[in-house]
C-alpha cells in the first residue's frame, strides 16, 4: 500500500526560545539586535511611546501601509506595547515587564531622564537576573559620551568617511548603516555572552558598546598598518590598501570586481586576460611588488577590461579560477538563484495591508535549517492590551494605563 506523502516538517523552536527580551530602544542598532534575538527564537516586546512610537515609522517614503519600509526591515517577529514611560503608571508596567525578562536594550540619551529613571543601578536592585545594554553613538567615557549622534556622525568621527570615496573625491558614507548595524551585532555577541554567564552565576549585568567603538573594532587591518607605519591611510575608491589586483574595473558596460589574493592567483589572472609577460614583470611578481606599482599594472589592465561586457570577463576569469564578480543592483541580487538557493529572502502577510511583506531572513541556519521570518513588523501598539493582560492588569487597569496620564 503506497505511503502518504510526508507533510512539511513542523516548525522547530529556536535557541533563543524561552528568552525573553525588552526592547526599549529605536532607530536601527538596538531595533535590529532585537529583530535578531527575535529571529533567534527570543520572545521580544518592543516598548514605543503612544505617540509616533520608533521615529523610523515615519522615516518615508516608501511606506508599506502605515509604517515606513525603514521600520518594516528591523521590527518583524516581535509584539507592540505602548507605554508612557515618564510616567508612573508606565513605568510600574515596564518594571512588570522586566521582572520576568532576560534581557532589556536600551539607547536613551545620556543624561536623559529615562536614562535615569532606567539606570542600571536601579535595576539591578529590583531585577537582579536582567542582561541589561545600553547602545550609544561615542560610548559611556570620554568628551563624547554625552553627544547624541546618528550613523553618519558615528562614520565621520570614527574615520570611515575617511577612507571611502575616490582618491580625488569627498569622503563618502557606506551606503548602509555600518555604524548603526556594526554596534547591533557587537551587542548581539554581548548579550549571548552575558546569557551563557548567566548560565553559571545566577546573575545578569550591564554592557555597554557604541557606534563609535564598533567601527573602531571594524577598521582590523586598517587599524594595524596605520600603528605600524605612522602613515595617514588614504581612500583607495575600491581598491585594497593591501592587495593588487582587488577592486572593481569598468568593463563595455558596466562594473567587474577582480580580487586576487595571492600570487598564483596573479600568474592565472595574467594567462586568462592574454597577458602572460605581466607575471614575469618584477614590478608584478610579487604581491608587495604589485601594491608599490598599483597604478603601472593598472594601466594594463583597465583598457583591456573596458573592451568587453562584464559577463564576457565574468565567465572568463571564472573560468579560470580567479575569483571575479559583477557589481550588481539589489534588484538583480534578489533575482538571483544564488539568493534564492539560500532561502534568504522570505515573505509574511501584513496584516495592514494584506499583501506579502518581502524580508531578508537572518544569515546562520541551524542544522540547516533558516530561522524563519514568523510575523510581520507590528503595528504601534497592536499588542498592548495583550501583553497588559499578560502581566496581570485587568481591562479598566489597562485602559488606564493606555490611555495615558489624564485617564
Amino acid at each position: 500500500m503506497q505511503q502518504p506523502a510526508p507533510g512539511p516538517a513542523p516548525e522547530r523552536p529556536g535557541p533563543l526560545a524561552g528568552i525573553r527580551v525588552v526592547d526599549l530602544s529605536k532607530i536601527l542598532a538596538g531595533p535590529y539586535l532585537t529583530m535578531s534575538l527575535a529571529d533567534l527564537g527570543a520572545e521580544v516586546v518592543k516598548v514605543e511611546h503612544p505617540v509616533g512610537g520608533d521615529p523610523t515609522r515615519r522615516w518615508g517614503p516608501p511606506f508599506q501601509g502605515d509604517d515606513a519600509t525603514y521600520y518594516l526591515a528591523a521590527n518583524r517577529n516581535k509584539r507592540s506595547l505602548t507605554l508612557d514611560l515618564t510616567t508612573e503608571r508606565g513605568q510600574e508596567a515596564a518594571h512588570r515587564l522586566l521582572a520576568r525578562a532576560d534581557i532589556a536594550v536600551e539607547n536613551f540619551r545620556p543624561g536623559s531622564s529615562l536614562a535615569r529613571t532606567f539606570a542600571y543601578q536601579e535595576l539591578s536592585a529590583r531585577h537582579p537576573h536582567l542582561v541589561v545594554l545600553h547602545l550609544s553613538a561615542f560610548g559611556e567615557q570620554g568628551p563624547l559620551a554625552g553627544e547624541p549622534g546618528y550613523d553618519m556622525t558615528a562614520q565621520a568621527a570614527a574615520g570611515l568617511m575617511s577612507l571611502t570615496g575616490e582618491p580625488d573625491g569627498p569622503p563618502v558614507k557606506a551606503g548602509y548603516a555600518i555604524g548603526d548595524l556594526g554596534a547591533a551585532l557587537f551587542g548581539l555577541a554581548g548579550v549571548t555572552a552575558a546569557l551563557v554567564e548567566r548560565a553559571r552565576t545566577g546573575r545578569g549585568q550591564y554592557l555597554t558598546t557604541s557606534l563609535y567603538e564598533s567601527q573602531l573594532a571594524l577598521h582590523v587591518n586598517w587599524a594595524t598598518a596605520h600603528f605600524a607605519t605612522g602613515e595617514r591611510p588614504t581612500r583607495l575608491g575600491s581598491g585594497h590598501p593591501s592587495l593588487v589586483p582587488y577592486q572593481a574595473y569598468a568593463t563595455a558596460d558596466g562594473h567587474l570586481v577582480v580580487a586576487v589574493g595571492n600570487d598564483a592567483l596573479f600568474r592565472s589572472l595574467a594567462g586568462a586576460l592574454g597577458l602572460p609577460a605581466l607575471a614575469d614583470d618584477p614590478r608584478f611578481t610579487t604581491n608587495s611588488a604589485r601594491v608599490t606599482h598599483r597604478d603601472a599594472l593598472n594601466a594594463h589592465l583597465e583598457p583591456l577590461l573596458a573592451t568587453r561586457p562584464t559577463a564576457h570577463w565574468s565567465t572568463l576569469l571564472q573560468g579560470a579560477g580567479v575569483p571575479a564578480a559583477p557589481v550588481r543592483h539589489l534588484d538583480e541580487v534578489y533575482a538571483s538563484p544564488q539568493t534564492e538557493a539560500l532561502g534568504m529572502v522570505q515573505t509574511v502577510d501584513h496584516p495592514a495591508t494584506g499583501d506579502p511583506l518581502r524580508q531578508v531572513a537572518f544569515p546562520v541556519s541551524f542544522q540547516g535549517v533558516r530561522p524563519p521570518v514568523r510575523t510581520a513588523p507590528p503595528a504601534l501598539g497592536e499588542h498592548s492590551a495583550e501583553i497588559l493582560t499578560e502581566l496581570g492588569y485587568d481591562e479598566a487597569e489597562s485602559a488606564r494605563i493606555l490611555g495615558g496620564p489624564g485617564t
